[in-house]
């Protein structure tokens, strides 16, 4: 569990690339020999990857997925958005990157029965949060069935899996927050952990706060360093002006939203 105040090693591996897959068009699934990265790790941190140098000079941020302490590896799912992450996913089995990390601070992982609420690539951090909790379930949403690809690889890490999409073609119909105050009502939920778009997250967070559960949330933002130095993630929160890369990327939801 992370507490407030620790600070944890980083470091640069020379990580070889694993294994590539792609579930659907644009998302794809990185593994890593990361070994000491992936010692250390705690759900919720990320890393910071090099991309070909013809695609650009900064890492990319990505949230870690999942973790094997015993084989060495880090895996990492990312949607291509852009020269960098578009050049990463050419890369071949066997290349080398480097890698920087772990990265931030995580979630709350000392909770009795957490549910985990996420939207597209947000469901990336979650999925480490309940590959590494014994009881723990998931409210998934997405546009379309396709996009909920992840429901296969969150089943054998959750006692129960609850999905919504958009336009009706799979689960429920509309949006994770539609089947959010049932599932607050009935459960023997002890927290709530969210990530994904911001409007959705600051919706799930004013609901949980409605039933008086705990929340956290994973925040995404531009983010040039990782490491707190060049201010580019720095949001505005109750406590004053904190850095994502840093003080993040998992806050108190009434920390960043209030208090719903």
């Amino acid at each position: 569990m992370w507490v407030e105040g620790m600070t944890l090693p980083k470091v640069i591996e020379e990580a070889r690339i694993l294994s590539h897959e792609t579930p659907i068009t644009g998302v794809d699934i990185l593994t890593l020999a990361a070994p000491m990265i992936a010692h250390t790790a705690l759900p919720g941190q990320f890393v910071q990857v090099s991309v070909p140098a013809d695609t650009g000079f900064l890492r990319r941020p990505l949230g870690i997925a999942e973790v094997s302490r015993t084989d060495g590896w880090i895996r990492l799912i990312y949607r291509q958005v852009g020269h960098g992450t578009k050049g990463l996913a050419e890369e071949e089995t066997g290349a080398f990157v480097s890698v920087l990390g772990p990265l931030g601070n995580g979630f709350d992982t000392a909770l009795r029965h957490p549910l985990l609420v996420g939207g597209g690539m947000g469901l990336t951090p979650l999925l480490f949060f309940a590959a590494e909790h014994p009881h723990v379930s998931v409210l998934m949403g997405g546009r379309t069935k396709e996009e909920v690809f992840w429901e296969e690889i969150y089943r054998p890490h959750v006692s129960e899996c609850f999905i919504t999409t958009d336009d009706g073609s799979y689960g429920a119909q509309g949006f994770v927050t539609t089947l959010l105050p049932t599932l607050l009502r009935d459960g023997d939920y002890d927290g709530v952990a969210v990530c994904g778009p911001s409007v959705m997250m600051e919706r799930v967070a004013a609901v949980a706060a409605q039933y008086n559960i705990p929340c956290e949330v994973s925040l995404e933002r531009r983010m040039a360093c990782g490491l707190g130095a060049c201010l580019s993630c720095a949001v505005d929160t109750k406590s004053g002006r904190r850095k994502v890369c840093k003080d993040g990327p998992v806050f108190p939801a009434a920390e960043v939203y209030g208090d719903g």
